[in-house]
């Protein structure tokens, strides 16, 4: 914190003993800012509070609230990011909502409506330059944060949470609020409301017995260490639905990229199928994938359809063997092993050409059919290792530590973070259970990976 504003925050913490937090009020109604301690560029025109550049703020003073709805219209101008603070003072305490519509920020996986550091966003609802509604609900123990009534945080902050030394301070407790610009570009406000909340009605044991244990949950960590926390490879499938995948993100903390299935005998056909998928799905909290099946897939969708996605991942899985047999390597009947050293060859061979074709993210790496999978590191053998992770590394594509097979190994992962191939973690799943990413966290933490190994998806909406 600098130290203007952490004088700003003192001149306002010495007069919380005469605010009464009880009242709610409009903040800011477009006639005056008397509400705000202000510093930098920050004016008042045509009725928008706009704070602008990387030393502008405003402190809301004699105040100090516990549980509140606050609610307010909002846009950030091109370049134009920063934070909402709540339950702050003249240290820096409480929690912080992020505000950036910036798709080129190279922190991308903390955007408009993250609870910074606690539940990042990798997606942003809104556009720069596009006014938009937040809502920062907290009750209690419980925090929500909405974009144009929506619901894009659900935190439920337990009686020991888990911060790192950097974020200790990042707790729920009381305080004033403070809005603060950090780009290069102006945040406008309009309708600055507060509610103040009656804490005797609320359950709050009732919220913590439904709390996660933060001290054994790694998805946390993950956030805290500001690392990018996103299930790149989910399908809405074996009854997972939409409204459900979002529940789930909301409530596991794990941001998801929803991926359909597309290619000849799968869901999705043709170009129409991408349009009618894209159309229904393009504002939901998702970022949006396409799994390219088979081979054929190149020819079955136009380059334009295809590129309506943030990204599109295929893997090696199917393909048509030496004698011209269609074989899909998890089918066991589809699998002649005649030689399997012969055959093994033959997988790599496989996979190398499959990197050439035009994608963003192999995935399903290194996959082995039954019963060669029981003896993986057997088969990968150190030059076979070497072949694919040039290919890959040549290719310039993402490797996908995938969920449900456990695969790659520590050796190849290993291989690719030395050739500068970047990562993705993939649940992959078949059920409505979406992996907790057990096995990418464990292998990003055993071949220290960091959010610079990291894919960046080219997120649209």
């Amino acid at each position: 914190m600098n130290k203007a504003f952490a004088i700003l925050i003192c001149l306002c913490s010495f007069f919380l003993s005469s605010c009464d937090s009880s009242k709610s009020k409009d903040l800011f109604n477009g006639f005056a800012n008397k509400y705000w301690d202000t510093s930098g560029n920050v004016t008042m025109k045509d009725s928008i509070f706009s704070l602008k550049g990387e030393q502008s703020y405003a402190v809301l003073k004699n105040a100090e609230y516990q549980d509140f709805d606050l609610c307010m219209d909002l846009r950030t101008t091109t370049g134009g990011k920063g934070y909402i603070a709540f339950h702050t003072d003249s240290e820096g305490k409480g929690h912080r909502v992020a505000i950036n519509n910036d798709r080129l920020d190279p922190v991308w996986w903390r955007m408009t409506g993250s609870l910074m550091s606690v539940r990042n966003l990798t997606k942003s609802f809104v556009k720069e330059n596009e006014w938009f509604k937040m809502n920062i609900r907290v009750e209690g123990q419980s925090v929500t944060v909405r974009i144009n009534d929506e619901p894009v945080v659900e935190y439920i902050e337990p009686s020991r949470p888990f911060r790192t030394e950097k974020n200790i301070r990042s707790i729920l407790s009381q305080g004033t609020f403070s809005l603060v610009s950090t780009g290069l570009g102006a945040i406008q406000f309009k309708n600055i409301h507060v509610e103040a909340l009656d804490r005797k009605i609320i359950n709050i044991p009732a919220q913590l017995e439904v709390a996660k244990d933060e001290q054994s949950d790694d998805i946390i960590r993950l956030h805290q260490e500001d690392f990018p926390v996103l299930d790149y490879h989910v399908h809405l499938k074996g009854g997972l639905t939409k409204e459900n995948a979002a529940k789930q993100s909301r409530k596991l903390g794990i941001n998801y990229a929803i991926a359909p299935n597309c290619g000849i005998g799968f869901p999705i056909t043709d170009d129409k199928g991408i349009y009618d998928f894209l159309k229904t799905m393009r504002t939901e909290p998702f970022i949006l994938a396409m799994q390219a099946e088979g081979r054929e897939w190149l020819t079955t969708f136009s380059q334009e359809a295809r590129d309506e996605f943030d990204f599109v991942f295929t893997d090696a899985l199917t393909f048509t063997d030496k004698k011209g047999r269609r074989t899909r390597l998890w089918i066991k009947e589809e699998t002649w092993i005649e030689n399997e050293q012969e055959y093994m060859d033959m997988i790599v061979d496989k996979i190398c050409d499959v990197l050439q074709e035009p994608v963003d993210i192999y995935v399903n790496p290194c996959f082995l059919p039954e019963p060669m999978d029981q003896r993986y590191d057997e088969f990968w053998t150190e030059a076979r290792m070497d072949k694919f992770v040039d290919a890959l590394a040549k290719s310039g594509k993402a490797l996908e530590i995938n969920e449900l097979y456990q695969i790659p190994n520590k050796a190849i992962i290993m291989k690719a973070k030395a050739a500068g191939v970047k990562f993705t973690f993939g649940s992959n799943n078949v059920t409505p259970e979406v992996s907790k990413l057990e096995y990418s966290i464990y292998m990003k933490n055993e071949c220290g990976l960091t959010a610079s190994d990291m894919y960046k998806p080219k997120i649209k909406i």
